[in-house]
């Protein structure tokens, strides 16, 4: 157990009610230290947020609409994780292979994996890949866009609207710096997305050939910046240089987003430095932590125990603002007793700055 939470467990104490017992701690657990600067960046709009929480740790004209480039991709790739089988045998389109810009050099006709279309997509964001994902999954890459916007809505990508699978510069194809940060985050939660975008280099195999293709990343915060692993850049005239990146360091995942952003790679870098300084990811409960009980628990000899860890990226001037309830169901004796270890009885409820973080249960330990 950590000092975060060995600090934490000693501040508990009792207050009961009627129909249940609330328990009360304020955190502190260093001195407030003073407000640290943010880092001065070139894009026009820009984010960092913490992939667990959500949490926004810097902010650059975050809601802003804005054409977005290929970084879109994001979008038709964890959509086509979801809704497609990764041996999926797609069949090339003449429509398909037309498109401009970034291509893998698809031909009509042939039949490519979908995950071979995918690595193509993210890798080397092949515009002609996107729109054969497109047209396999949906029958047009228009209901395709479809699909896009329906789950920018279940997300709560409030300033998005999606009217390509590629990117390319288009009325009604816009995002903003957040949103593309939710969607972001939440690709990441997807084991097969989060490999495709951390892989620097791939080899693969084209049906009837036999040769392979190497694809290398054009995504340089791979080998630029310790501990990256995704996910997605873009370009085009109109939307300038956009870029998403992510980095995992001491089990903390940060997201980077930049729109028009002429030096991204410095950018992201020093935003991701500045998150991971300031803000590191802190264990305030953890699973098993003990829960002082109230007197009357106490005389059947039950312990209680907190039932899940919670951590939260904080900066230090922050975890002052931390405070914990702790809810107590009120059991009559004969079921204190009956009670088998692992059952139920209360819940811990952190809250920071008035907002409420968490709910998490508590359980009976044991005698």
């Amino acid at each position: 157990m950590g000092d975060d939470q060995r600090n934490l467990g000693k501040r508990l104490k009792h207050r009961p009610s009627y129909l249940w017992l609330t328990l009360i701690i304020t955190v502190c657990f260093f001195q407030a230290s003073p407000a640290h600067a943010e880092p001065e960046v070139q894009a026009q709009n820009a984010i960092l947020m913490d992939v667990d929480s959500k949490r926004v740790l810097y902010q650059k004209r975050a809601e802003e609409e804005r054409p977005i480039a290929s970084i879109t991709k994001i979008m038709t790739a964890i959509l086509a994780i979801e809704y497609g089988k990764l041996d999926d045998q797609v069949v090339v389109s003449p429509n398909a292979c037309r498109m401009e810009g970034s291509s893998i050099y698809l031909r009509p006709g042939e039949k490519v994996r979908l995950e071979t279309l995918l690595y193509g997509l993210i890798l080397r964001s092949g515009n002609d890949a996107a729109v054969a994902i497109a047209e396999h999954l949906a029958g047009s890459e228009e209901a395709f866009t479809d699909l896009m916007n329906a789950k920018a809505w279940e997300l709560g990508m409030n300033h998005t609207h999606f009217a390509n699978s590629h990117g390319l510069d288009q009325d009604g194809h816009y995002s903003s710096a957040r949103d593309m940060a939710i969607l972001a985050a939440y690709a990441l939660k997807n084991p097969v997305f989060q490999e495709i975008v951390k892989t620097e280099k791939k080899r693969v195999s084209w049906l009837g050939e036999e040769w392979q293709r190497s694809w290398r990343n054009k995504n340089k915060m791979l080998h630029l910046y310790e501990g990256a692993d995704g996910v997605k850049t873009g370009f085009t005239r109109k939307a300038g240089r956009t870029l998403v990146s992510s980095a995992t360091r001491n089990g903390q995942q940060l997201v980077v987003v930049t729109l028009n952003d002429p030096d991204d790679w410095r950018d992201h870098a020093s935003l991701l430095d500045y998150g991971f300084a300031h803000y590191p990811q802190r264990v305030l409960l953890e699973e098993g932590q003990e829960v002082p009980a109230p007197p009357q628990w106490r005389q059947l000899n039950r312990r209680l125990e907190v039932g899940k860890t919670f951590k939260y990226p904080l900066a230090e001037d922050e975890i002052q603002d931390i405070q914990v309830r702790v809810i107590l169901t009120d059991l009559s004796a004969n079921r204190l007793q009956e009670a088998p270890k692992g059952t139920q009885v209360g819940k811990v409820i952190v809250t920071f700055q008035g907002k409420q973080l968490a709910a998490l249960p508590i359980q009976i330990s044991g005698r």
